[in-house]
């Protein structure tokens, strides 16, 4: 399942608006959706692993689904859409927020 042809540009406009609203470093809190599916989370977390994440996860009133917020001090926007970039390569089915 490829990126939509849109992503770069989405990623360019992303950057754009964390350069103008933000201070480098910063604290930023990405958030997820994933199956509850114990194997897909373990690797959404070892995405940010060694990176002094805070990680909390919350599952779906019927247990379908899984929030999983993310929140740690990142050095610049072009190392968060990297991140955004890896999840989104490594976990299908994700839905970034």
């Amino acid at each position: 399942m490829g990126a939509p042809s849109n992503s770069d540009e989405f990623y360019e406009k992303l950057k754009s608006q964390l350069y103008a609203n933000n201070s480098w470093p910063a604290e930023y809190l990405y958030k997820f959706i994933v199956k509850s599916d114990a194997a897909k989370i373990a690797k959404l977390e070892a995405i940010f692993d060694n990176m002094g994440a805070v990680i909390n996860t919350t599952e779906s009133k019927n247990g379908n689904y899984t929030s999983v917020s993310v929140n740690l001090l990142m050095r610049d926007p072009e190392i968060v859409i990297e991140k955004y970039q890896e999840v989104a390569e490594k976990i299908e089915g994700v839905i970034s927020l």
